[in-house]
């Protein structure tokens, strides 16, 4: 798959799923919302690895900047 993902986006994304994970960790978060929370945590490590964000794709957007080849 084309990545559509930039540093910034990546970045971002790992933080926040940093944050998810510690919220459920410490007990912050529990129940039914933190099992949410933890999916949407993996889903946003496993985007920022891969580089691809699913729900760009359908309207062909990226945040990845465009190298010029010469």
């Amino acid at each position: 798959m084309k990545q559509n993902m930039g540093f910034l986006d990546t970045f971002i994304r790992v933080i926040a799923a940093i944050v998810i994970f510690m919220l459920a960790i410490f007990g912050i978060v529990t129940g039914v919302a933190a099992i949410i929370l933890t999916i949407i945590g993996i889903t946003f490590l496993v985007t920022s690895m891969t580089g691809t964000c699913l729900l760009y794709l359908p309207f062909n957007y990226s945040t990845k900047r465009q190298t010029t080849e010469d």
